[in-house]
């Protein structure tokens, strides 16, 4: 009967990043995913039959692309745990660059209006709001599977977040928010070129939360042409866009009025999002 370590190898064998196969075996043995420590301790314990058909099932869903986070149901993300599945995109490490951004606007010491659009899972408001507890934080979603996801993590965190369901027929992002406005917004809107090949990496997650028209940029450009209307006079507007479009991002700013338009890297190098602040003095 084949050991634990002799099962990681096979399944690296068989294609699994090395990661991904701790993360699956742990879970299939009913251990946490992450406790890579028992993995070790245990290295040469034969796995149970139960164990090994959860085992068999993890690896072929991983195999047809299924993202890990949604096999073992949770993901990290700035530190917190996030309960996750095909409703909501996988975050992605990258995002949290846009976090660290957003964190260096909001006070530490008062009250401080933010808006998330688009929340998923939840991630960008709960790692927002973990890190400032005087954050009144708002977050909103067209799709009411996705919202149910990120209000059971805010309660599982103990993170109060005010959540909003948006209007998946309106194109207008803040049609739910009428005469709001806010300190800060930020948004991870879907972005990738309605029939890019990178897509078929991304099958198994919500294609509402991926494309957005031909070139990918039609829901930045409908966030940015309404973000005035709900921004307070010097206020920042940041979201994540795609590798390739920062340029057309801040040129985009430019021309809608806001000053300041930037972009900024994750970890990799990589241009991944951009923003702008609406100008003190200028009613939308």
């Amino acid at each position: 009967m084949a050991s634990l370590f002799e099962h990681l190898q096979s399944a690296q064998t068989a294609g699994l990043a090395r990661i991904d196969a701790q993360m699956l075996l742990l879970h299939a043995c009913g251990r946490d995913p992450l406790d890579r420590a028992w993995l070790a301790a245990h290295a040469n314990d034969p796995l149970s039959a139960a164990h090994l058909s959860a085992w068999e099932t993890a690896q072929k869903r991983r195999l047809s692309g299924e993202p890990v986070a949604y096999i073992v149901g949770f993901k990290e993300f700035y530190g917190l745990r996030l309960k996750v599945d095909a409703s909501v995109l996988d975050p992605r490490d990258d995002t949290e660059s846009l976090v660290d951004w957003a964190l260096e606007l909001i006070p530490k010491d008062k009250p401080f209006k933010v808006l998330d659009l688009g929340t998923g899972s939840g991630a960008i408001a709960l790692a927002l709001r973990s890190q400032r507890p005087l954050a009144q934080v708002c977050a909103t979603d067209a799709s009411p599977a996705a919202l149910a996801i990120a209000q059971a993590n805010a309660t599982a965190l103990d993170l109060p977040i005010r959540f909003v369901l948006a209007d998946a027929q309106h194109p207008n992002w803040f049609s739910c928010l009428p005469g709001e406005r806010f300190d800060l917004i930020v948004s991870n809107p879907p972005y990738i070129a309605e029939g890019d090949p990178h897509l078929s990496a991304l099958s198994h997650e919500p294609a509402m939360a991926l494309t957005s028209g031909k070139d990918g940029l039609d829901a930045i450009r409908s966030i940015a042409a309404h973000a005035p209307e709900h921004l307070a006079g010097g206020a920042w507007f940041l979201f994540e866009h795609g590798y390739d479009q920062a340029s057309l991002a801040t040129q985009l700013l430019l021309e809608l009025g806001f000053e300041q338009a930037t972009t900024r890297q994750d970890l990799a190098g990589v241009d991944r999002c951009s923003g702008g602040r609406w100008p003190m003095h200028v009613a939308a």
